[in-house]
């Protein structure tokens, strides 16, 4: 069983990914799930965290409150795709579950000093504010870790946000440029891998056909986050981001990449956030992240719906 901290800026893809490490629970021990500003402010991000973890039945999990803005810029927020809520879509309950009074920089520095070296994963599904914050107090914990999986960048599909930089990047470029510096292991699931990860109509049924509180929700949630995307991509649904990095720590056979050196952009204009990535191994610059490119996007969602399936 591996041991893991998700942090998050829910988001409809946040919930899935959220779902999916809560119902894998002979595989992973969630030990507490971090919010930090992104999607949606922090005040609702912290509130969708709690809401994903009582959708799945599992109160007992500790959500703490994270950083409310970026490291050195203003906070840019994603509305336009996640709605008011961060979590438009399903009607969900207000949490009852408590915030934690610790903060999550606190909780994730003492987390890596309290267990065993290199059995704590970190499972990064927005911006790396949090875990830049907890480097620069305690540098010490990144040799702790035993590896730490986001969602963000690209580099054939360039940006999201920017024709240059991916959401995640993009909101605080100054955190992620400290992660990938910080050297510890690293996993990167780029744009190139969740764009072909395609909630597609017949992928949408397989939950419906769950006929279960959780597999409803997450079809309210797809119905909702895919609408944008599709009208932006031409699409036959949208990607589904931040569960590839819960189903690699499940099945990292449904993936492939390459390990090289990435590099974030932080003075220029044009490509601020953006994620400069040593493919071809042109530069002598150090191998810091392994880089996935490739997904079964049919093995991953029938994964996911398994385990959606489970709560």
């Amino acid at each position: 069983m591996r041991k893991i901290i998700i942090d998050t800026d829910p988001g409809q893809d946040d919930a899935l990914a959220i779902m999916l490490a809560l119902g894998s629970p002979d595989e992973l021990n969630v030990l507490g799930v971090t919010a930090v500003a992104g999607n949606v402010p922090l005040h609702l991000t912290e509130k969708n965290a709690r809401k994903i973890c009582e959708l799945s039945g599992r109160p007992e999990v500790k959500v703490f409150k994270g950083a409310d803005r970026p490291l050195m810029r203003p906070l840019v927020t994603a509305e336009h795709v996640h709605g008011k809520t961060g979590l438009d879509g399903p009607d969900l309950s207000e949490p009852t579950m408590p915030l934690q009074d610790e903060p999550a920089v606190d909780f994730i520095i003492r987390s890596l000093k309290e267990e065993a070296p290199n059995t704590v994963s970190l499972v990064v599904l927005g911006p790396l504010t949090n875990i830049a914050q907890a480097l620069i107090r305690a540098p010490e914990i990144a040799q702790r870790i035993e590896e730490i999986v986001l969602m963000g960048g690209g580099f054939f599909e360039g940006g999201n946000i920017t024709p240059a930089a991916e959401f995640n990047i993009y909101v605080d470029p100054h955190a992620a440029d400290i992660v990938f510096r910080c050297g510890a292991p690293i996993v990167v699931m780029p744009l190139d891998v969740t764009h072909k990860a395609l909630t597609t109509q017949s992928r949408i049924d397989a939950f419906r056909a769950l006929g279960t509180k959780a597999g409803d929700a997450a079809v309210a949630l797809l119905d909702f986050f895919e609408r944008f995307d599709e009208e932006k991509y031409g699409t036959d649904g949208g990607p589904l981001h931040d569960p590839c990095t819960v189903a690699y720590l499940l099945r990292p056979e449904l993936f492939g990449g390459r390990s090289c050196n990435v590099a974030v952009e932080l003075v220029s204009e044009l490509t601020l956030g953006m994620t400069v990535i040593d493919w071809w191994g042109v530069t002598d610059r150090p191998k810091n992240a392994t880089v996935m490119r490739d997904i079964d996007a049919d093995g991953f969602f029938a994964l996911l719906t398994e385990r959606v399936g489970r709560l």
